[in-house]
C-alpha cells in the first residue's frame, strides 16, 4: 500500500527497550537515545561512554519495523518531508512510554537522523517538559506546531550537529530549515564538520559532551520521585 494513502494508528506502541539495567531509570538525569531509519536500540548506547559521567540512559527501539530488519520511527516517503499519521502515532507511543517510565528526573533526548527528527518533535510537544535536546544529523518537519511559540519562548538549549558532506540521506533544504528552526525556536548550538558524510564523529561527541556538561542538571533521589 503506498505509503501516503496508508492509515495508521492513534498511537504506535513502544515494544523494545535497553538500558543499563532491567528495573529501569535511576533518578539520575536520563538520555533517551533514539536511533536512525534502519537501526535498532543496540545502535547509540556505545555513545554514552563519550558523553560525561552522571548520566543514566534508555535506547527505545522505533514502532515501525522494515524489510530486512532494523526499525523506523517513520517510513520515508518524501524525504525529509514525513507523512504526519505515522510520525504522530510514534509520538504518542514515546511520550506514552517515557509517562510510564520516567518519575522526575530530567530527560534529555538525543537522535540520530530520524531519531534527530523524533527530538524536535518531543520537544514541539512537550515545550514545557525537556530542558534540552540533541539533534545528530536530523531535521525538523516542516510546518508549525502547536508548542511552537512556547518553545520559542523558553529557548530550550539544542544542540544540532550534522556533516558538510552529509547529502543524499536528507535533502540540503531540510538541513537549512532546521538551523533556521532551531535558532528561533531553541537556544541553539550549531556545529557542521568538515568531512562528515551522514554519521556521528568523535569531535561531535567531545561538543555533545561539553555541551550536555554546560547544562547543571541535578538527579532527582528517591525521596523526591
Amino acid at each position: 500500500m503506498d505509503v501516503m494513502t496508508q492509515s495508521w494508528p492513534d498511537l504506535a506502541p513502544i515494544r523494545t527497550v535497553v538500558g543499563p539495567r532491567a528495573e529501569g531509570p535511576d533518578g539520575r538525569p536520563l538520555l533517551l537515545l533514539l536511533h536512525g531509519y534502519g537501526s535498532n536500540e543496540n545502535d547509540l548506547p556505545g555513545i554514552v561512554a563519550h558523553l560525561g559521567q552522571g548520566w543514566d540512559w534508555v535506547s527505545p527501539r522505533g514502532p515501525y519495523d522494515i524489510p530486512g530488519g532494523g526499525a523506523a520511527w517513520f517510513p520515508i516517503s518524501v524525504p525529509g518531508r514525513p507523512e504526519r499519521g505515522p510520525v504522530e502515532a510514534a509520538l504518542a507511543g514515546l511520550l506514552a512510554w517515557l509517562d510510564q517510565t520516567v518519575d522526575g528526573q530530567p530527560v534529555v533526548p538525543i537522535g540520530f537522523s530520524q531519531g534527530g527528527m523524533m527530538v524536535t518533535e518531543l520537544l514541539r510537544a512537550r515545550p514545557d517538559t525537556f530542558p534540552a535536546g540533541v539533534v545528530l544529523s536530523g531535521f525538523v518537519a516542516p510546518g508549525t506546531s502547536p508548542g511552537d511559540a512556547r518553545l520559542a519562548g523558553r529557548k530550550v538549549p539544542l544542540f544540532y550537529g550534522r556533516g558538510a558532506e552529509d547529502r543524499g540521506m536528507i535533502p540540503a533544504e531540510a538541513f537549512e530549515r532546521t538551523e533556521d528552526w532551531a535558532r528561533e525556536h531553541a537556544d541553539a548550538t550549531i556545529k557542521v564538520y568538515p568531512g562528515l558524510a551522514h554519521s556521528i564523529a568523535v569531535e561531535e561527541l567531545a561538543d555533545v559532551a561539553a555541551f550536555l556538561g554546560g547544562l547543571g542538571l541535578d538527579a532527582v533521589a528517591p525521596s523526591e520521585r
